[in-house]
């Protein structure tokens, strides 16, 4: 059996990084209509181009893990495809000074994303074994910006706010007025809206420095649901 050596495998993921990051381009330039981006940021181009995703899937997908559509991690969730990470990190205009909440850790591949951008990211996953996963598999990569707890995404992390920004990677029915609270005045939150098992509505929330809030539909999208905690 030939068995590639590790520089030969970087080089080769690398190069598939390459081609997800020019299919993600080509996906805004289709979608700038609703969307309002024409292109990825530099930083999200950059961070895109760096994180690794091979090392943020289960073994038997890390093959796919450079094709631009999700993949599933186990327990029936999925790591989100490229395109939607980049454009829910493009949309909340992360700034190096940030700090940044995420809720549905997952993988942590989106994580991961805006923590090569952000100060701080503090991470909310209530699935535990995808919880350690991601932890693990994270600090591996040497990220020490980033901080995991299990618990209710619906509560948010009170402890941590406010946010500068908050990127929520499941479908709420609406938006969480726990995370709204907790967003920062000026502060911006990407977050599915939607029925879990339908189509939904990826939506931006903008507060306002007087702390009232709009929103705005970006694009139809599916994500498995946000998991409440059980009572």
């Amino acid at each position: 059996m030939f068995l590639l050596s590790e520089e030969t495998l970087a080089q080769d993921y690398a190069a598939q990084r390459k081609r997800m990051v020019a299919e993600v381009e080509a996906m805004y330039a289709e979608t700038r209509g609703p969307t309002g981006l024409a292109a990825m940021s530099p930083q999200v181009r950059a961070a895109l181009g760096k994180v690794e995703r091979h090392r943020l899937v289960p073994p038997g997908q890390q093959a796919l893990a450079y094709r631009n559509h999700p993949l599933p991690i186990g327990r029936g969730q999925t790591i989100s495809q490229p395109y939607i990470v980049a454009l829910s990190t493009d949309l909340v205009v992360l700034q190096p000074q940030h700090n940044v909440l995420e809720v549905g850790t997952g993988s942590g591949y989106q994580a991961a994303v805006l923590a090569e951008i952000a100060q701080r990211v503090y991470s909310i996953e209530i699935i535990d074994s995808l919880a350690r996963a991601a932890k693990e598999n994270l600090a591996k990569l040497n990220y020490r910006n980033i901080e995991i707890k299990i618990g209710d995404g619906y509560q948010g992390w009170p402890e941590k706010a406010p946010f500068d920004a908050i990127v929520v990677t499941a479908a709420a029915p609406q938006v969480p007025a726990a995370l709204l609270a907790q967003l920062k005045a000026g502060g911006r939150m990407v977050i599915p809206v939607g029925a879990a098992g339908q189509t939904q509505e990826l939506v931006l929330v903008t507060k306002e420095m007087d702390g009232t809030s709009r929103q705005k539909r970006v694009l139809p999208v599916r994500f498995v649901p946000l998991l409440p905690a059980k009572q």
